[in-house]
């Protein structure tokens, strides 16, 4: 079953996908995540409309008016929403959606008009932003930060002083850093990013995997999203490719994908087994995409999951690789919480690199691309803008043409590119910075674990509420099963029920979280997403505000 309806900025919305399996149901689910133009192209032909299924109908009625379905104003104006890009219009991105501005319309009210709420404040737990929810920075990075920031800290004037608030090897460090950038963190670096940086990284790869990584296949981004962008721009060269996302997923791979006119091919993820991944679903989601006429080019794979928290075992990923070479598809291995790892000696962290390494020379025709960022993990310098991604196995005039998109944005914000630098070569034994780090670097992950644990005892033992541990990542995606008054609300107001509870819970709480209909998710089956980043000394107040919410809105719906 698929659900459309119509919103001023938004002509086709998918609400909800069917079950897995080899069915209409199934088949329906790709010409939902199909671009218009292109369900319109492969629609039944005018003369078989009789035996089109209500599904295709509705969506050869929308191909036909939905991309100048919004009228003109009469402005005037050649910028308007039926002139843009209806791409740009017709896309979504859940986590900072409509949750997230009435959240920012709530925080202005707390700010202009206090006490005229039922809360103190708002808690965004809608996106993994640590230090916005007061995770501390790690000292060494920003120590060096600043000290590259403002280089004469470290003229023969100043140094005396500084070197009585910094330790030395931050010194050192900043003064190797803006060597190797040319002296200035404000001019424009190599467009693949810093030469020293991009050694450091493949340096900390090798030492990660065992095996070389070249720093001519690392590209430094603002973040690893922009390099997700990259890659599917460039992989996306006609209306027909198809790009494999894991159901639930992560938004900006729909987002980006609908932007470069390409077509979401869905696998599901099982929740009964903790969320897994299994070949036999991607091969039949590859199947049905193919027999509708896609050429599918890319499998996405985020490991740890998001907004799903699990981890593959190593077995699992020799087989998605196995998969990857028998049917000639490019392997994008999202990889940003590899060391948010919660159960390390069940579920350890393997790079997808290392795993395909592994697996000897008859596999050295795999395309992988492998993404990283310093937004996630302990650091959570979500606002710094850095990340990496690398390619392993991919053509050399393929990696030229991601230079030169790297090229027209000139360089990736610097900054973002010496954190980076600092995520993959911390102090080191013996330095006189290492026992601080180790500290901030363990407190920040053991509280991460601690706080995983508990947020997800505390949705299970609400009443018609299951949630899996999280085994990795920094999110909860708890499923709600909501009483039928409560549904047909909901869709009274035009919204999916677990949009209508998660709008719900912000106005009564202030805690803003993100609806399971923005990640996709099995029809007719409800769920959020929480990261679980509050502060620990929080947790008791988060938690008790959302049972007492959750309780009387089942009542309420009873």
């Amino acid at each position: 079953m698929i659900l459309l309806r119509a919103k001023r900025c938004s002509p086709l919305r998918l609400a909800s996908l069917p079950p897995s399996g080899p069915s209409a149901a199934s088949a329906a689910a790709l010409s939902s995540l199909a671009r218009p133009s292109l369900r319109a192209s492969l629609a039944p032909h005018a003369s078989h409309a009789s035996h089109a299924s209500p599904a295709i109908g509705a969506i050869r009625a929308f191909a036909t008016t939905g991309r100048h379905a919004v009228p003109s104003n009469g402005s005037g104006k050649v910028m308007r929403l039926d002139t843009i890009n209806q791409d740009v219009v017709q896309f979504e991105y859940a986590v900072r959606g409509e949750q997230a501005i009435r959240a920012e319309q709530l925080r202005k009210q707390l700010a202009d008009k206090p006490g005229t709420l039922p809360f103190q404040s708002i808690v965004s737990c809608n996106i993994g932003n640590p230090q916005q929810l007061k995770q501390q920075p790690i000292t060494f990075y920003r120590q060096v930060s600043a000290l590259v920031e403002y280089p004469d800290l470290m003229s023969e004037k100043n140094l005396p002083v500084t070197s009585a608030i910094f330790p030395v090897d931050a010194i050192q460090r900043a003064k190797e850093l803006l060597k190797a950038m040319g002296g200035s963190s404000g001019a424009y670096s190599h467009s693949q990013g810093i030469p020293l940086v991009r050694e450091r990284v493949a340096q900390f790869i090798e030492a990660r995997d065992g095996y070389p990584a070249d720093p001519d296949s690392i590209f430094l981004t603002a973040g690893a999203s922009p390099g997700v962008q990259t890659v599917l721009q460039t992989i996306i060269s006609h209306a027909k490719v198809g790009i494999m996302i894991p159901i639930p997923q992560y938004p900006l791979y729909t987002a980006s994908i609908a932007l470069f006119q390409g077509n979401a091919v869905p696998y599901y993820l099982d929740e009964s087994k903790d969320w897994g991944m299994s070949v036999a679903e991607l091969s039949r989601s590859l199947h049905e995409a193919r027999e509708f006429g896609l050429e599918v080019r890319a499998l996405c794979v985020i490991n740890p999951g998001n907004p799903t928290g699990q981890c593959l075992n190593i077995e699992n990923m020799r087989e998605i690789i196995e998969f990857c070479k028998r049917e000639r598809i490019v392997l994008l291995a999202d990889e940003v919480y590899q060391t948010n790892i919660y159960k390390p000696a069940e579920l350890p962290f393997h790079s997808f690199k290392k795993v395909l390494k592994s697996m000897g020379p008859a596999y050295d025709d795999v395309e992988l691309i492998s993404f990283h960022s310093v937004s996630k993990g302990t650091i959570g310098e979500c606002g710094r803008r850095g990340g990496y991604f690398e390619c392993t196995g991919v053509d050399d005039q393929v990696k030229d043409m991601f230079y030169k998109i790297a090229s027209v944005s000139l360089c990736p914000p610097v900054q973002g590119q010496l954190m980076v630098e600092h995520m993959v070569n911390p102090p080191k034994p013996g330095s006189p910075s290492y026992e601080l780090y180790v500290q901030e670097n363990k407190g920040i992950y053991e509280s991460l674990k601690r706080r995983a644990e508990r947020l997800a005892a505390a949705f299970n033992a609400l009443e018609g509420v299951t949630c899996n541990e999280a085994q990795g990542a920094m999110y909860l995606f708890p499923r709600i099963r909501l009483p039928e008054k409560a549904i047909q609300a909901a869709l009274a107001e035009g919204k999916q029920p677990d949009e209508f509870y998660c709008m719900a819970l912000l106005n009564a709480t202030g805690v803003c979280v993100v609806a399971g209909s923005g990640f996709r998710q099995q029809e007719n089956t409800y769920h959020f997403r929480s990261t679980f980043l509050p502060p620990e000394e929080q947790m008791d107040q988060f938690i008790g505000s959302i049972k007492s919410f959750h309780e009387g809105f089942l009542q309420k719906y009873a």
